[in-house]
C-alpha cells in the first residue's frame, strides 16, 4: 500500500432552527446545509503497526482528536474482516498526517469532516466492508455532523442532524469570514434567549423564501449579543452583502455570491481569516 490524501470538506448550515429537545435533553434541528470544494486534508501512509496523527497544528495532536476516536471505534471491525480473511489479527499501521485549513470552533464541520474522512478511508484501506449507513451509525456516536460528511450529499437534516435527506442546490460561491475568536456551542446552546420552538418546517419552504441566499439561524443572534468580534466581522460583511448570515453554532460568517468573481473582489477587503469556496452537490469524498 502506498501514500494516499483524502479531502475532509467544509459545510455551511445555510439555515438552521431548533424545533425542541428530546427526553435525554439533545436539541432537535432543522436544518440546510451544503458542502464545500474546501478543507481540510487527511494524508495516510502505511507503517508496521499503530497509528500516529501529526498535523500542521501541534495543538490538535491529542488523544482527544476525532480522528484518533474513528480509528478506535473501526478496529474492531478490521480485526474481524482481517480474522474472515485469513491474515493476521493486528490490521496494517498508519500515520495520518492532517494538513489543517479549516478554522477550529467555527460551525464549518471541520472535526466532524475529519473524523467521517477517517472512517470513510480506513473502512477502505482496513477493507472493513462496512456500508455507509453503517459507518454513519459509527459516526453519529462521535458526533451529531459525522453523518452529513459521511453521506456527504447536500440537503435537510433533521433531528439531532442524523436524519438525512440530500437534495440538490444552487452551486452558488461563499466568502467565508473567521472573526479572531471562538464561540462556546454549549454557551449558546445553554443560553435562556435561544430560540427552541421554531416551526415545524420543510425545505419547500426554504426554498420559497430565498433558498441559499436567505436564510434563518436561530443562535446568531445569541452569538452576537455575547461576541463582540462576530458582530464587528458581520456587520462589515453586510454592506456587501446583505443576505450575509452565521453557520452553524460556530463563529463563521458567510455570504454567497452568483460567481466567483464577486466573492473574490470583496475577500481581498477583508480583514480577517477567511476562504472562497464554491457550494456544491457532492462530496469530493465520494464523488
Amino acid at each position: 500500500m502506498t501514500e494516499q490524501t483524502w479531502p475532509a470538506p467544509a459545510k455551511l448550515n445555510l439555515m438552521l432552527h431548533i424545533t425542541g429537545r428530546t427526553d435525554d435533553g439533545y436539541h432537535q434541528l432543522q436544518t440546510v446545509f451544503q458542502i464545500l470544494d474546501f478543507g481540510d486534508q487527511l494524508t495516510f501512509t502505511p507503517i508496521p503497526q499503530g497509528i500516529k496523527l501529526t498535523c500542521n497544528n501541534p495543538e490538535l495532536e491529542t488523544d482527544d482528536n476525532l480522528i484518533l476516536k474513528a480509528v478506535e471505534q473501526l478496529r474492531p471491525y478490521a480485526e474481524k474482516a482481517a480474522a474472515l480473511n485469513g491474515q493476521a489479527s493486528n490490521v496494517t499501521g498508519w500515520h495520518i498526517h492532517l494538513d489543517k485549513r479549516l478554522p477550529m470552533g467555527g460551525g464549518v464541520g471541520g472535526g466532524s469532516s475529519d473524523c467521517a474522512t477517517t472512517l470513510i478511508a480506513l473502512n477502505q484501506l482496513w477493507e472493513c466492508g462496512l456500508t455507509t449507513e453503517q459507518l454513519a451509525t459509527i459516526g453519529v456516536s462521535l458526533g451529531a455532523d459525522v453523518p452529513v460528511f459521511i453521506h456527504g450529499k447536500t440537503g435537510w437534516a433533521e433531528g439531532i442532524g442524523e436524519q438525512i435527506s440530500p437534495y440538490e442546490l444552487p452551486e452558488l460561491w461563499y466568502l467565508v469570514v473567521h472573526p479572531d475568536c471562538f464561540v462556546s456551542t454549549a454557551k449558546i446552546f445553554s443560553d435562556k434567549a435561544l430560540t427552541r420552538d421554531c416551526e415545524i418546517s420543510k425545505i419547500r419552504d426554504f426554498l420559497a423564501q430565498g433558498g441559499p441566499k436567505r436564510g434563518l439561524n436561530v443562535m446568531q443572534p445569541v452569538v452576537l449579543e455575547h461576541y463582540p468580534k462576530v458582530k464587528e466581522a458581520l456587520d462589515w460583511l453586510i454592506q456587501f452583502c446583505p443576505d450575509a448570515r452565521m453557520t452553524g453554532s460556530g463563529s463563521c460568517l458567510f455570504a454567497p455570491f452568483d460567481n466567483e468573481r464577486e466573492a473574490r473582489k470583496i475577500a481581498l477587503r477583508c480583514k480577517w481569516p477567511h476562504f472562497v469556496a464554491r457550494g456544491i452537490n457532492t462530496s469530493p469524498l465520494i464523488s
